[in-house]
């Protein structure tokens, strides 16, 4: 078949595709352009609801544009909509929730912007193309007419199907203007090759690399929400080789592109960074289900501290110690600037400063309680710990790479062998801290919590104890503190 005739076949596909998907809206299309053709107003799908209609992908949110002006939307929601809010109305949007579906209408816009920030002077318009033209990417610049039938008419003034068809993210003006109005659409350009697949014009790319010094005017919350949309995409490591090659990575995420620096010392990929890509690749095809947004992002920082820690040893090779520690406090620095939840944070940075640790079980020399202290360190986050290990073996070599997967085999049954035995998703103390105070004759207070800890030691190195065993033992630590046994608990003695 002629390239041009696979090329309308394929487009008619795409668009029977977007009907059917469409067509499962119709609940909520055909009502919703009732009220707004019976006022006698326009009404619009549009961006990346259609876009994803095409792909074959619809979501639960869908985005309209719409001649009425906002208090008029309002007016013709109310009665309807589930709920409704105002609080984008300032930029002429009206967000609702309706059957299940989140709607976000906004009147037709054909703003200008300062250029200092991302916000834009907000000048309604009077035309769909004047508002199709203003958004970021031909690919969300088509539109659906949503009439008293539902989905009626497929319009596309800028080219995007052809866009889609090529798998390309181009903007509807140029570039320049585009990211000049809004740099954070460079990151969104990244962002759409991660969750896409497709590629960036080379107009786009070469407009990313000359203008990467605008991002600085975007929040840190604007920059952490598209990277983290990008690393939850089907394809982020093509997101992330953008924003290192344009230049972008150097002004939000400067540790990546870092580890260019450092040569992984097997010598099997051409830099760290490169091997942090292949983790990364390989950490997402060990998830469950759903994207993990913490092993992702544990998966391509786990290195990051390998450029600070590169040493050249006297006898040859390289060295990197210690660069889980460094990178965890790196991990931290820049997740904060980033403005992470604490939470996030601590869990991407425990996983770094965690994925050596197994390195030291050799060919299975770790005693019981190395095994305890392993699954006690993790803690909730043992699985990713599990997912995360286990993306880190890149070797080439077949035959390390297949023991290297039997030795954390091993270790993973030595876990589930003491968990039967024993409760090692919560260790504690065999005595809790009324016991100790009562044994003890204290008070609440610091020697509590410092015998209370001995235990947890104790109970770490030993398994389980009777109390009556652990009883002794605090006793024999107290004494050697140098303290005296309450008489209480002496032979022979009385309270």
């Amino acid at each position: 078949m002629p390239p041009d005739e696979a090329r309308e076949e394929r487009r008619t596909r795409l668009l029977a595709a977007a009907q059917i998907s469409l067509r499962q809206l119709s609940d909520i299309l055909g009502p919703l352009g009732t009220r707004f053709a019976d006022a006698g107003f326009e009404l619009y799908l549009v961006g990346g609801s259609v876009r994803d209609a095409v792909l074959g992908r619809l979501t639960s949110d869908l985005d309209f544009t719409t001649d009425a002006r906002p208090e008029q939307v309002q007016a013709l929601l109310r009665g309807w909509a589930d709920a409704m809010w105002d609080t984008g109305i300032e930029f002429g949007t009206v967000s609702a929730e309706a059957l299940g579906q989140m709607l976000e209408i906004t009147t037709f816009r054909a703003e200008a912007y300062d250029r200092v920030t991302r916000n834009p002077v907000v000048r309604f318009g009077e035309r769909l193309e004047d508002d199709l033209v203003r958004r970021d990417f031909t690919v969300n610049a088509m539109a659906v007419r949503v009439g008293r039938g539902g989905a009626e008419e497929f319009l596309d003034p800028l080219g995007g199907m052809d866009a889609v068809l090529a798998g390309v993210i181009d903007t509807p003006a140029t570039p320049q203007e585009s990211f000049s109005d809004d740099p954070l659409r460079m990151l969104r350009a990244a962002r759409f090759v991660s969750q896409l697949g497709f590629s960036v014009a080379p107009r786009v790319s070469a407009a990313m690399a000359d203008m990467n010094a605008e991002i600085d005017r975007i929040t840190p919350e604007r920059v952490r929400t598209e990277l983290d949309k990008l690393i939850l995409g089907e394809h982020p490591v093509d997101g992330l080789v953008l924003l290192v090659d344009s230049g972008l990575a150097e002004r939000v995420i400067p540790e990546v592109p870092g580890m260019k620096l450092a040569i992984d010392e097997h010598h099997q990929h051409k830099d760290v960074f490169w091997h942090s890509m292949t983790v990364l690749r390989q950490a997402i095809d060990l998830e469950d289900a759903d994207p993990d947004l913490v092993l992702r992002w544990a998966a391509l920082l786990h290195d990051i501290g390998k450029p600070a820690t590169r040493r050249h040893e006297p006898a040859g090779g390289v060295s990197f110690h210690h660069h889980e520690v460094v990178g965890a406090k790196m991990v931290r620095k820049r997740m904060r600037a980033l403005a992470y939840s604490k939470a996030v944070t601590e869990d991407v940075a425990r996983l770094v400063f965690l994925h050596l640790r197994f390195h030291g079980y050799g060919e299975g020399q770790w005693t019981d309680s190395a095994v305890r202290r392993y699954v006690t360190d993790a803690g909730d986050l043992l699985p990713r710990l599990h997912k995360l290990v286990r993306a880190d073996c890149t070797t080439r070599n077949k035959r390390r790479a297949a023991r290297l997967q039997a030795t954390y085999d091993s270790l993973e049954q030595r876990i589930e062998q003491l968990r039967e035995r024993e409760d090692l998703d919560r260790v504690r103390p065999d005595l809790d801290g009324n016991a100790i105070m009562q044994l003890l004759g204290l008070p609440p207070g610091p020697e509590v919590g410092r015998a209370w800890s001995h235990l947890k030691e104790l109970r770490l190195d030993r398994g389980p104890l009777e109390p009556d065993e652990a009883a002794a033992e605090l006793r024999r630590w107290w004494a050697e503190q140098g303290a005296q046994v309450p008489l209480a608990e002496q032979p022979g003695g009385e309270a």
